[in-house]
């Protein structure tokens, strides 16, 4: 692999002392940081394959996309006036067309999405859905590093949640054998809602014996808890907690109401974090917001992640990351409590913590893979600052990435991807959409 030596960047490192240098280099080498500074210290560029100089970027950590559905493209701009944090949004505008999905339309979807990602400065995306295989064959395509839940969904049927969990099961010891850069998990779409607690607590002995995470919806709306609170006086999160769920690492989507009694219920899991999507929370209409300053004080990790594109239609975690700064203002009545600084270490090394991947991705530092983005800072918004972060995560925008690394592999060159033609994958991508959009016309029709 080239080794590649960037000069005269902004640096934000996000690593523990969260070091920035105004005027910076950083040297990947066999897929690695191999080292970073300030330009005095910089080595001499003859032994690099490649030298760029980034005067007026930022450079940064590849951006942790916690929580997506990449498949789910194809429902962009179809649920508009309905919430999909409810059992009726979702199953109305989303599962009664899913039941007309093929496994061919998946590659074309994931695609497409895994371009508009890379893009837009995510690395590390987290992904929940059907299809499993399809959607890691394409994120393994794509260049980005991925964490890929197979979704189960029983719905009260009891054949069906058994089957679905064997071919999870399944897919996590396969996708192991393949390597490469997707990690297998279990995805329980929403425990109680539509696992029952049987498949759950057979999901848990699978994810323990396995030693896989396990990405779920948790506390959407408080009837999630309806249930547990009529049969055990329990919240859903505390009944998971009795029956084991948080044995190994939990990855908890949205979480709009938790109690006191469940912040302290994932501060007691050090493997237990949440990826809060405050678009996706905003659009949906719910009244709950994520309460995230109270979880990180109790010590809780949170991600940032977007959601799938037909609740929020955006996967850019640029604009993730100014959203959740601002609802965490509204929800604690005061201004900034959640820092500029705060909001870039929740999409970077905090989600690859969510994700366990910290001690691989997520920050600067030597050793650690070569997961690198460059924004470009001449555009609008950017201008002197006192602080790179605040103009990133305020002013800033996913457009405005130039350059990205996967792995030491420059997968965005001058803001084009390298391993394939963006157009090539639109046009495939609406064939496949029509396609798809036409068979479930056709559905309706017979129903």
């Amino acid at each position: 692999m080239a080794s590649c030596l960037l000069q005269n960047a902004t640096i934000l490192t996000v690593d523990d002392k969260d070091r920035t240098f105004e005027k910076g280099w950083i040297a990947l080498a066999g897929g690695r940081i191999a080292g970073l500074g300030p330009m005095e210290t910089a080595p001499a560029s003859a032994g690099y394959d490649e030298v760029l100089d980034l005067a007026g970027h930022l450079v940064m950590p590849g951006l942790v996309n916690a929580h997506t559905h990449s498949a789910m493209i194809l429902f962009r701009g179809r649920s508009e006036g309905h919430s999909l944090l409810t059992m009726e949004g979702w199953y109305n505008t989303i599962r009664e067309p899913e039941l007309s999905l093929l496994p061919s339309d998946i590659g074309p979807a994931v695609a497409l999405s895994c371009a508009e990602m890379a893009l837009s400065g995510t690395t590390t995306f987290s992904d929940q859905y059907f299809f499993a295989e399809e959607i890691a064959s394409a994120a393994d395509a794509s260049g980005l590093r991925a964490v890929i839940a197979y979704g189960i969904v029983q719905l009260g049927d009891e054949a069906r949640g058994a089957e679905e969990l064997g071919n999870a099961v399944a897919f996590v010891e396969g996708q192991r054998r393949a390597g490469g850069r997707v990690v297998p998990w279990f995805g329980p779409h929403a425990p109680y809602v539509d696992n029952d607690e049987a498949l759950l607590r057979a999901e848990v002995a699978a994810a323990v014996r396995l030693g896989c995470g396990m990405h779920l919806h948790m506390a959407a709306g408080p009837e999630d808890n309806e249930e547990t609170l009529a049969r055990y006086g329990l919240t859903a999160t505390q009944a998971l907690a009795r029956d084991g769920f948080f044995a190994g690492r939990v990855l908890a989507a949205h979480c709009l109401d938790l109690s006191p009694g469940d912040i302290a219920t994932f501060a007691a899991h050090p493997a237990a974090s949440v990826a809060h999507c405050a678009s996706a929370g905003l659009r949906s209409g719910r009244e709950g917001i994520c309460p995230v300053v109270d979880l990180r004080r109790a010590g809780v990790t949170v991600a940032l992640g977007t959601d799938n594109v037909a609740a929020n239609n955006s996967y850019d975690m640029v604009s993730e990351m100014r959203m959740a700064g601002l609802v965490a203002s509204h929800r604690e009545g005061r201004a900034q409590p959640l820092s500029s600084r705060d909001l870039v270490r929740m999409a970077t090394i905090e989600g690859a913590r969510a994700l366990g991947l910290d001690n691989e991705t997520g920050s600067l530092e030597p050793g650690k893979a070569a997961d690198v983005i460059a924004f470009d800072m001449g555009g609008p918004g950017w201008s002197e600052t006192p602080d790179v972060a605040t103009t990133l995560v305020y002013s800033g925008s996913g457009r405005d990435l130039r350059h990205s690394w996967v792995a030491g592999e420059r997968i965005v060159a001058d803001g084009r991807l390298t391993r394939a033609d963006l157009g090539a994958i639109k046009r495939d991508y609406s064939a496949t959409y029509a396609d798809f959009w036409a068979r479930v016309a056709r559905a309706r029709k017979v129903a």
